[in-house]
């Protein structure tokens, strides 16, 4: 299923929707996914402040994959960073 996120406060829904959907207390889903309860709170009410990694990391503990619908032109620009990323991996 495919849902527009056009601010933190539909992420927050769907997040909050997905963790119901598989009966999971607020608690329970936090300590599995391993981020506190208070956090996945705060993601859940939409907060404008959370930390990118631990919402990734709520997003994949449960199921719940982000895909970005770009226009087609980006495509190329996208993937000379993805290479310059690479280069910098190889050298550290």
């Amino acid at each position: 299923m495919n849902i527009p996120i056009k601010s933190h406060i539909d992420i927050g829904d769907v997040i909050r929707a997905a963790r119901k959907s598989q009966h999971l207390r607020q608690d329970d889903a936090a300590g599995s996914i391993g981020v506190s309860e208070n956090f996945l709170g705060k993601v859940e009410r939409g907060s404008g402040s959370v930390h990118w990694g631990k919402l990734f990391q709520v997003l994949e503990g449960l199921g719940i994959r982000v895909i970005v619908d770009v226009p087609d032109d980006v495509g190329p620009v996208l993937e000379k960073l993805k290479a310059r990323h690479a280069g910098k991996d190889n050298h550290e």
